[in-house]
């Protein structure tokens, strides 16, 4: 068994399995030569084992793919994988892909001690990619409807890939964040990326905002409405806000004692919790929070 084995230097972590799991067929699924490599065997050895036992995979379990898949899974291996130095990918041959499920029936009779605890590994990551699908999954719409927009000859596969996974990470960053003292700009930049959100309205509550929202919001779309309800704590000023008017329509501010806390609510559907005043980003270690229970959001709006 010993000489079917083939050593990697590190171990490697769940976060890295996550980057040899792609989409294909609408399933995702990962290449017989990155299995191989987490099993400590030869690609040969995995896809021999697999002939051996033909019945216990069928096509949902793992399939051989086309030329043409293939070169889509190696536009994606080129701009997303952490490993692009590993030996065990090659282009001479169309592998085979494992699904979930193959995975699971692989690690069954291959009979190697290492194979169980990669299994559950592999399997931890199949739960966290499902996951990080699911909630971007309006995102994946939304590209596919541009891409299709597109014309495909101008437009090169790996920047196409860039531009995807790069809003994928912003959206993963808005989601929860923890600053720490001293971390003035990178809160700064964030609030400003849940501005540029809004397509036609930002609700802004906060006690103890200042003229400092205003630099933020001259980066909102245009058109879009910007209601802020404050206390008469506040330090706005309303010269400051006919200005803003005048060149970045439409501000309107409104005081209120019925608020603690602090929010941000783009388009009524999307709303934030701050856990620092605006006006105090990067002072102190505080968290900014997406709000994901929609009758939350409505009881906000309506309050």
């Amino acid at each position: 068994m010993e000489e079917n084995k083939i050593l990697i230097k590190n171990e490697i972590s769940n976060e890295e399995i996550k980057y040899l799991i792609y989409t294909i067929r609408g399933k995702q699924v990962m290449l017989d030569s990155d299995v191989a490599m987490l099993y400590h065997y030869e690609t040969k050895k995995i896809n021999q084992a697999v002939k051996r036992n033909i019945e216990r995979f069928p096509e949902r379990f793992c399939f051989q793919l086309t030329e043409e898949e293939l070169e889509i899974m190696w536009s994606q291996i080129v701009t997303t994988s952490k490993l692009e130095d590993n030996k065990y990918r090659s282009k001479k041959y169309l592998p085979y892909v494992f699904t979930e499920q193959g995975i699971a029936m692989l690690s069954g009779i291959l009979k190697n001690e290492i194979a169980v605890q990669v299994s559950i590994k592999i399997m931890d990551a199949f739960v966290e990619m499902r996951k990080f699908m699911n909630i971007n999954k309006s995102l994946f719409e939304k590209v596919v409807s541009i891409e299709n927009k597109m014309d495909k000859k101008f437009i090169e596969q790996d920047k196409k890939f860039d531009i995807i996974f790069d809003q994928l990470q912003l959206e993963e960053n808005i989601k929860q964040r923890i600053f720490f003292q001293g971390q003035i700009y990178d809160a700064y930049s964030l609030i400003v990326d849940i501005i540029k959100k809004a397509s036609k309205k930002i609700l802004i509550i906060d006690n103890y905002v200042d003229d400092n929202i205003l630099k933020m919001l001259t980066k909102k779309k245009n058109d879009v409405e910007v209601v802020i309800l404050t206390s008469n704590k506040s330090n706005i000023q309303n010269i400051d806000i006919q200005k803003f008017n005048k060149e970045y329509p439409l501000l309107k501010v409104a005081k209120t004692n019925k608020f603690h806390d602090r929010f941000i609510v783009i388009d009524n559907k999307e709303m934030y919790h701050l856990g620092a005043s605006i006006k105090d980003l990067g002072k102190k270690c505080f968290g900014i929070n997406k709000i994901e229970d929609v009758e939350i959001i409505k009881q906000i709006i309506s309050l």
